[in-house]
């Protein structure tokens, strides 16, 4: 059977990414009761919000649910205990060391997966104790590694070393990815940006028409000679900042007004290059349908080929 199905306890193997303020109980319930996952994000530092949100999950879906819990950004050590004594049961950690969190949420029984960005990071969180990997490539949205290396590259890096299972992360948007992504090692695939454009999302359409106009090279890498780096829709501010080469200390100072406001020039947008594989806003119940429709498609037609030897 399916190691990521057997951990997440969900029908399909289709994550939605934890994303600062956006990923809360009613996109997460959404994904849940689609056959997905939701996870809770922590990111955005609201601590007593998103223990509100971890609790109103359990009103919205009877479905299995995660919580992220970001290493280096998470200020207030009561979410780990929180977490840990809540009845959530899969947890995923990333930016940064996971070391110090996995002891107490693997007393609590909480399976753990941890982000990485290159194969010495999947080395060390195996031999932290991690149950499997999330496994993000540069083409993703958000925070990432500024040393740049594909998904399909590192899938492939990361297999020849261990035998965790692997969630694929980074430019995946619909089922000819996912099929893609499990050529390469993975058991499981994580999506932010096509959640993002997804109806139930909380961000204003301004945000959602910004996914749904972009093409392949209408996202930037910011920041790559500092921190953070992150991968961002193309605007004004943003060209600018590329430019520049250095992101200003304000960058995220009105993050919400974008998110919510719709001032896309007020901050900058997170989004993935799977931008250009989305044209529609649809309901995650919609999305995750016609990614397993064409993920057994595209797999049975390789079956096919491997079925008759030939190309």
């Amino acid at each position: 059977m399916n190691r990521v199905l057997q951990h997440l306890g969900s029908k399909y193997p289709i994550v939605q990414a934890p994303m600062g303020w956006i990923s809360r109980s009613k996109l997460a319930a959404a994904v849940c009761n689609a056959g997905g996952f939701g996870v809770i994000e922590t990111s955005s530092g609201e601590t007593e919000i998103c223990k509100q949100e971890i609790e109103a999950m359990k009103g919205l879906t009877d479905k299995p649910f995660g919580v992220n819990l970001p290493v280096l950004h998470l200020k207030d050590p009561s979410m780990i205990d929180f977490v840990a004594n809540c009845g959530v049961k899969f947890v995923t950690t990333s930016a940064g060391n996971p070391q110090k969190f996995i002891g107490p949420l693997k007393e609590a029984g909480i399976t753990v997966y941890h982000a990485v960005p290159n194969v010495a990071g999947a080395l060390k969180s195996v031999d932290a104790g991690v149950d499997g990997l999330v496994v993000e490539g540069t083409e993703g949205g958000g925070f990432k590694n500024p040393n740049e290396v594909a998904l399909i590259v590192l899938l492939q890096a990361i297999r020849r070393e261990v035998d965790v299972p692997m969630i694929a992360a980074g430019g995946i948007a619909d089922g000819r990815g996912m099929a893609a992504a499990f050529a390469a090692g993975a058991e499981g695939v994580q999506m932010g940006t096509r959640f993002v454009a997804c109806a139930e999302s909380p961000v204003h359409d301004n945000y959602k028409n910004s996914i749904l106009a972009a093409d392949e090279t209408s996202t930037l890498m910011l920041n790559k000679n500092s921190s953070p780096c992150i991968r961002v829709l193309r605007t004004e501010r943003t060209e600018k900042i590329y430019a520049d080469g250095v992101m200003p200390k304000d960058t995220f100072a009105k993050i919400q007004d974008l998110y919510f406001g719709g001032d896309m020039e007020a901050s900058v947008g997170l989004a993935g290059q799977s931008s250009t594989l989305i044209n529609k806003v649809i309901p995650a119940a919609e999305v995750i349908e016609g990614m397993v429709s064409e993920f057994f498609e595209a797999a049975d037609n390789l079956g096919k080929i491997a079925a008759a030897r030939a190309f």
